[in-house]
């Protein structure tokens, strides 16, 4: 179904809603592929996708979606706040067959959009070195990059988004 699905593709018809409790087993399936793909940390058991109101809804200034097209989830992003000024992206995923299709720069922009409505100041995320086309898509989106670290042999590259220069902006307008 997905892979006729992705021939057929068209992003006006795509929608990015509020994941659900059934949403899950997708959810989980898109976290497993990428842990064959080698995206995920070994310690990282995707306990947070299983448990979606302790990890993203609990909070009012934490939120997960799904980009979904044709009643089939193609990609998913949360939001988890870390503190009063402070938010992480987390789990950016879009299936195999529905990538370079601009679902994960659509998926980005709500969830920055998201950050700037709860007035953080700050976004951050993590990503693995040899995903450049990842990289590259922070950068679009002007990421910067902070310190790369070893975790367990795994190169990963910090990136920030300082969204105080919005705030900045909008209290001089």
């Amino acid at each position: 179904m997905t892979e006729e699905c992705s021939s057929q593709f068209n992003s006006g018809e795509m929608v990015i809603r509020i994941a659900t409790h059934d949403d899950i087993s997708i959810l989980q399936e898109l976290f497993e592929r990428s842990r064959l793909e080698g995206q995920i940390r070994e310690n990282d058991t995707g306990a947070d996708l299983n448990h979606l109101d302790d990890g993203y809804f609990e909070c009012k200034d934490s939120c997960f979606w799904v980009a979904e097209f044709a009643n089939c989830i193609v990609g998913m992003i949360g939001v988890q706040r870390i503190n009063d000024s402070s938010a992480e992206v987390r789990r950016l995923r879009v299936r195999d067959s529905f990538r370079r299709k601009g679902i994960g720069s659509r998926l980005m922009h709500h969830a920055i959009s998201f950050c700037r409505e709860k007035q953080f100041l700050k976004v951050v995320l993590d990503v693995r070195i040899e995903r450049e086309p990842a990289i590259k898509m922070f950068d679009s989106f002007g990421f910067l990059q902070g310190r790369e670290r070893d975790l367990k042999g795994r190169q990963l590259r910090d990136f920030y988004l300082d969204l105080y220069s919005d705030t900045l902006q909008t209290l001089s307008d």
